[in-house]
Formats: C-alpha cells, sequence, structure tokens
C-alpha cells in the first residue's frame, strides 16, 4: 500500500468503530474516533487531511481507553 489519502465510509458497518491512519514510519498520522454506522445513501466519507499508508479500524471508543494518540508509534511486530 502506497502512502496517500485514504478515505472511508460506514456502509454496511454494524458497529461505530475509531480509524487510525498510520504513515510509513509507523506513525499515527490521524484518528477518528467513533464513527456511526450509514443509516443513509449516499454515505458521507471520512477524508483525512493527511496522506498515510494504513487505516486500522479498531471498535469504537477504544482509542480513548487505550490512550492512543497522533504522534504514536505502532510496532508492526
Amino acid at each position: 500500500a502506497e502512502e496517500k489519502i485514504h478515505s472511508f465510509w460506514m456502509k454496511n458497518t454494524l458497529i461505530p468503530l475509531d480509524m487510525i491512519w498510520i504513515n510509513s514510519r509507523n506513525e499515527i498520522v490521524y484518528i477518528y474516533e467513533n464513527a456511526q454506522p450509514c443509516e443513509e445513501d449516499p454515505c458521507p466519507g471520512i477524508t483525512p487531511p493527511v496522506e498515510a499508508r494504513f487505516v486500522l479500524e479498531i471498535n469504537g471508543g477504544l482509542v480513548e481507553e487505550l490512550g492512543i494518540n497522533i504522534g504514536d508509534n505502532i510496532n508492526p511486530q
């Protein structure tokens, strides 16, 4: 995957999600917390203002619960 702007939407998603954008240096560069499932058509997109290589989706609320922040480094092991 290359580093670029990766947009997402919540169509056909059953639960709220926290989305974490990670760059090629394994640094968190953007976080969108508690994205709600989409109930309209078309679904609104979630577009970060920065480029990233990966996006990690976790259960809504875990970013706060685990204390995850922009600038944190992710160990890929």
